[in-house]
């Protein structure tokens, strides 16, 4: 079968924010996301993803939470093609951080007075595929 072990491995994971304000009552408003991704390089063969996502409820709160991964890619024999260097960060990285910003969201608004809201998966290649890398917007 091979080695079937990916390239990319997560080297590190942190919240670089975690912002809630209440802007008042609980409501029957819809909440409204969107997700920022920045792809950099931080040096040969090591990346920075960040997940940025804000969310606005009418009159009841605004949430932004941002996650970065710190990504590096394992090559002995091979190597990489920018384009498949590329794939990896904007679709792999992103699913890989994905349920972490998911658990954050459920995390904060899981309070008193307050729908939780679950986001939902998101095929992740559809959305990076139609939004061509850079905002995505969910109800």
């Amino acid at each position: 079968m091979g080695n079937i072990e990916s390239v990319l491995k997560l080297e590190r994971i942190l919240f670089e924010k975690i912002a809630f304000n209440r802007t008042g009552m609980k409501n029957n408003k819809e909440t409204e996301f969107s997700i920022r991704i920045q792809i950099g390089k931080i040096k040969e063969n090591f990346s920075k993803v960040t997940l940025i996502l804000l969310g606005h409820k009418e009159k009841e709160y605004d949430l932004e939470v941002a996650l970065s991964g710190f990504f590096s890619f394992r090559l002995d024999e091979e190597t990489l093609e920018k384009e498949e260097e590329e794939m990896l960060l904007n679709k792999n990285a992103v699913a890989i951080l994905m349920p972490y910003l998911r658990s954050e969201v459920t995390l904060l608004t899981a309070q008193p007075e307050m729908d939780c809201v679950v986001l939902p998966p998101f095929n992740i290649n559809r959305m990076m595929d139609q939004n061509n890398h850079n905002e995505i917007k969910t109800t």
